[in-house]
């Protein structure tokens, strides 16, 4: 059958609002196609086709008629013939066809009735046939469909939208979202925008209308077009009612995936309205997962008391001690005496919450996977694989030093390498450093017996004693570093740490200040803040201290926003002199202010306020780091246009070269580039926690390499380190192994650290291999050498079970101690020269904070280990597909506990266990599933 002539356009968005036709126009164009259509159509048109229309012209006759009493029968058959006609997918239903050329003749008929029911039923009509003149008259559909509505009485509502079809709901749907943004400019004016097509109805009516719409799109599977539609009218939190327990979860995981592509506020209004999803139908991890992503701790508390059963507030505790929540948070707040409030928690809910199980889990987990035995230097070297001319070993101190570093990165948490922990008597590998070497050294050993808390204190207190004031040193720092992301109720750390801070001595002082930082990093302890906030503002001391204090406070208050904190080193930044602020050591004092507003957004405007106002250049460097950090890992991309703006500044150097020696008596001094390289590890600090954005990142880097200034050109490696941490992604490691060989060797030892991070705790060989081929290229030059060493020690951290990837559950919730840790070391690796390769080579230990294990494993509902059988692949994301696809692809079955990878996801491979998380990864409590074996014998 040949097709009519009639071209309907059905274009798939709406078009723009064009001048509005006068429907006479209309009209007589239409009544002059119609005469030159009907000789063709008569020989196209089949029988049935045919009778169709002459029915369809019969009852239009009708409605013109002077006799109103056969209105409403024509009016009903239309809307029956209209609604039952169907047609395939790619055609115009034939009613809607036959019926285009009437409709301008039907407007005009339209405004001659006078206001009833009948002139209501006539509007829902011409709402449907608006469909198809969205072209030249926009927004026709919604307008009938309110006129409609408007002249309905309230006893008898207009049908629902979805009884015209799926297509129809759609229409409305996307011109409801046009006409709100047209309303919207002014409020008071709404009403005077255009009298010609006016569309009527308040912004309450389209809302409700909306929510129609919304109700029809969630119960035909079309549940990102509902969030959609509500989203763009402003009401997306109206969708907690419309939800029912098979939509919610869909819904809920659409919702997620879209936080990071809004612009604030609705991204928190979208976490905010999935967790009341998630809480009214008793989903307790994730609306745990959620409200610490929003970091609120009325939520937290209300989600972690709301479940009875205690497998899952275990479960929950779990969670909240791998986000590091204070556990003060938990408790009710008391008006008076704290004693009541403490004795709530039972002990083995504070044994989830402290972290107190993770040593013996951590050491039982290498022993499941054979790497319990202890690493030697040459183990990860394989110094023999190197194309080297074999040199006579001198045990240089660099070597050394870089020893101490891969021994106790690759050791980590077991507690038993054999250069410090498990050293024979009188033959520590302390004594083969000197200086602040054996602060390092000393310091190692916290690293070792990580986590281990009760083992750990014993072994580091015989340093303590010693007389050299440097490994006495390394002794405190080893005590923060062993303390880290542990939470004992003897408060160790702070008890021994704290009786050292007031010390004269310079290395046992900030060795004291930072080793509390990292026991305490994000626990957020008043206590503490009253101990260190006076070495903060006392002007008396040296830039070192005050700053190294303000970064351990940043640890401590890590996203908490603390007013007091922050004003105090506004304070300090204010008063110091302009010779005090220039020294290296003022950028830590600024991360340090930076921290307190991580990942708060909006919340650090006042102090970005603040910070413009100081006279001296740091403020520069200090807008960017508190901006940066305010939006890191939000993938906002007007913050990484503002980021990259900064970057393209020419800085001229006055003709001083070194920027470190300012003199105030030149009249100019030069202006200080140290902002643009923050700038550029922002840049990935915002991106890296949005898939798409992290890899538009990596094009931006790239232009920056080629263009930058020297200064810019020596972050990059940093912030592709940042973008990717323990996540060796074969383009990134290919750019730094480039990088490696630079001319600018500050450049080249950048990119050797990058390619450590990207590979950490990966034990990755292509990696591995890389290094190897750079410690033979580079057997000349310490300072790189030094830096292979470290990075060999990096890919193989807790010989392959740490990471130090910011984000977990499932790459979701972004750990803000981990982030201040990378931060911190990366900060130390803008001024290599000045940190790292000088005395400050322990400011490498900053990594202790983001580093995690990478372990899935499974306990029953007494916390004791049970095997089962899991498999691991790659995650897949499925947010928004039909069906129920698979969300690992390339899987491999194996026996918890298992080592899962970054992008790597698990789930239970039969149903013989109910998981109580939603992810699983860490800790992860199983229930027996009682309908399980029952099924199993039915097979027989």
């Amino acid at each position: 059958m040949q097709p009519t002539k009639v071209t309907i356009p059905v274009p798939s968005k709406d078009p723009k609002k064009k001048e509005e036709e006068k429907p006479e126009q209309d009209a007589k164009a239409a009544t002059a196609k119609k005469i030159k259509d009907e000789e063709k159509e008569g020989e196209d048109l089949s029988e049935e086709d045919l009778q169709l229309k002459n029915e369809l012209e019969m009852l239009i006759e009708r409605l013109r008629e002077p006799n109103t009493e056969l209105y409403r029968p024509a009016l009903e058959t239309l809307r029956t013939l209209i609604r039952t006609s169907t047609s395939s997918m790619t055609s115009v239903p034939k009613p809607l066809k036959f019926l285009h050329p009437h409709y301008p003749g039907l407007q005009a008929l339209y405004e001659t009735w006078s206001p009833s029911v009948d002139k209501s039923l006539f509007a829902d009509i011409l709402s449907v046939l608006a469909m198809t003149y969205s072209d030249t008259q926009p927004r026709g559909t919604l307008r009938y469909r309110l006129l409609s509505a408007s002249l309905r009485p309230a006893a008898a509502p207009l049908s629902e939208p979805g009884s015209w079809g799926h297509e129809y709901v759609r229409h409305l749907a996307a011109e409801l979202g046009e006409e709100y943004s047209l309303r919207e400019f002014d409020e008071e004016g709404v009403e005077k925008e255009s009298e010609e097509n006016k569309v009527p109805g308040t912004v309450d009516d389209l809302r409700n209308l909306a929510v129609e719409c919304a109700t029809f799109l969630l119960q035909h599977n079309a549940e990102p077009d509902a969030v959609d539609l509500l989203e763009e009218l402003e009401i997306v939190d109206r969708i907690v009612d419309l939800v029912d327990e098979n939509t919610y979860e869909r819904v809920c995981q659409y919702m997620i995936r879209c936080v990071n592509l809004l612009p604030p506020p609705d991204d928190i209004s979208f976490l905010k309205t999935a967790h009341s999803i998630y809480a009214k139908h008793n989903k307790f991890p994730q609306a745990l997962s959620l409200s610490i992503r929003l970091g609120d701790p009325a939520l937290i508390r209300r989600d972690f008391n709301a479940p009875a059963n205690p497998a899952m507030k275990k479960q929950l505790a779990f969670l909240l001690a791998r986000a590091q929540v204070p556990k003060e948070w938990l408790e009710t707040p008391a008006e008076d005496g704290m004693d009541d409030g403490e004795s709530e928690l039972p002990e083995d809910l504070v044994e989830c919450l402290s972290n107190t199980r993770l040593s013996a889990q951590f050491k039982e987990f290498g022993k499941e996977l054979n790497v319990l035995e202890p690493k030697s230097l040459e183990d990860v070297y394989k110094s023999h694989l190197e194309n080297t001319r074999p040199t006579t070993t001198v045990d240089s101190a660099k070597a050394n030093l870089a020893g101490t570093f891969v021994n106790a990165f690759v050791n980590a948490g077991f507690g038993n390498d054999k250069l410090m922990a498990k050293a024979e008597e009188g033959n520590s590998w302390v004594y083969k450093n000197k200086d602040h070497g054996m602060l390092s050294a000393t310091a190692s050993l916290g690293l070792s017996l990580l986590w281990d808390t009760d083992e750990g204190l014993s072994q580091v207190d015989k340093y303590t004693y010693s007389s050299e004031e440097y490994i006495k040193a390394g002794a405190l720092l080893a005590t923060g570093i062993l303390n880290t992301g542990v939470r004992t109720e003897a408060d160790a750390a702070l008890a021994l740490l704290g009786e050292y801070v007031e010390n004269k001595s310079v290395p046992l002082k900030t060795s004291a200040i930072v080793g509390l930082g990292l026991a305490y990093a994000g626990s957020q302890r008043e206590d503490i803040m009253m101990l260190l906030l006076p070495y903060v503002s006392d002007d008396s001391l040296s830039m070192e201290i005050a700053s190294l204090t303000s970064l351990a406070l940043g640890f401590i208050f890590v996203g908490s926003g603390n007013g007091e904190i922050a004003s105090t080193i506004l304070q300090t930044l204010m008063e110091r002199e302009d010779k005090q602020l220039d020294e290296k050591w003022a950028r830590y004092m600024v991360l340090g202010l930076a921290l307190l507003y991580l990942g708060l957004q909006d919340a650090s405007d006042a102090t970005i306020a603040t910070l413009k106002a100081i006279e001296h250049q740091i403020s520069q460097l200090a807008v960017v780091l508190v901006d940066m950090c305010s939006f890191a890992g939000t993938g906002n991309v007007l913050k990484v246009q503002e980021l990259l703006h900064y970057c393209d500044e020419h800085i001229e150097k006055a003709p001083k070269e070194k920027k470190d020696e300012k003199d105030a008596t030149s009249e100019e001094p030069p202006k200080d580039d140290t902002f643009q390289a923050f700038a550029v590890i922002g840049i990935a600090l915002v991106a890296m926690g949005e898939e798409v954005g992290a890899e538009m990142s990596l094009r931006q880097f790239n232009h920056l390499m080629h263009y930058g200034e020297p200064i810019i050109r020596k972050a990059v490696p940093l912030a592709l380190g940042l973008v990717s941490a323990s996540n060796p992604q074969l383009p990134i490691m290919d750019t730094l192994s480039k990088y490696s060989h630079d001319s600018d060797l500050q450049v080249a030892l950048n990119a050797i650290f990058a390619m450590g991070l990207i590979g950490a705790g990966t034990n990755n060989a292509r990696l591995a291999q890389m290094l190897r081929q750079l410690a033979g290229y580079y057997y000349k030059e310490p300072d790189c050498l030094f830096m292979v060493r470290i990075a060999q020690g990096l890919v193989h951290m807790g010989k392959g079970t740490l990471t130090i990837n910011p984000f977990w559950n499932d790459r979701t919730i972004m750990s803000r101690t981990a982030v201040a840790g990378l931060l911190a070391t990366l900060t130390a690796f803008t001024e290599a020269k000045g940190f790292i390769l000088d005395k400050y080579h322990w400011f490498l230990y900053f990594l202790v904070p983001s580093m995690s294990p990478r372990f899935l494993i499974t306990l029953d509902e007494d916390l004791n280990n049970i095997p089962v059988s899991v498999r691991v692949g790659q995650a897949v994301d499925v947010v928004g597909q039909a069906g129920k696809p698979r969300t690992i692809s390339g899987f491999q079955t194996h026996s918890t506990p298992v080592r899962l990878g970054t992008t790597e996801r698990a789930e239970l491979a039969t149903e013989e266990y109910i998981p109580f998380a939603h992810v699983l990864e860490g800790f992860v409590i199983l229930q027996k599933n009682p309908g399980w074996e029952k099924e199993d014998k039915m097979d027989i």
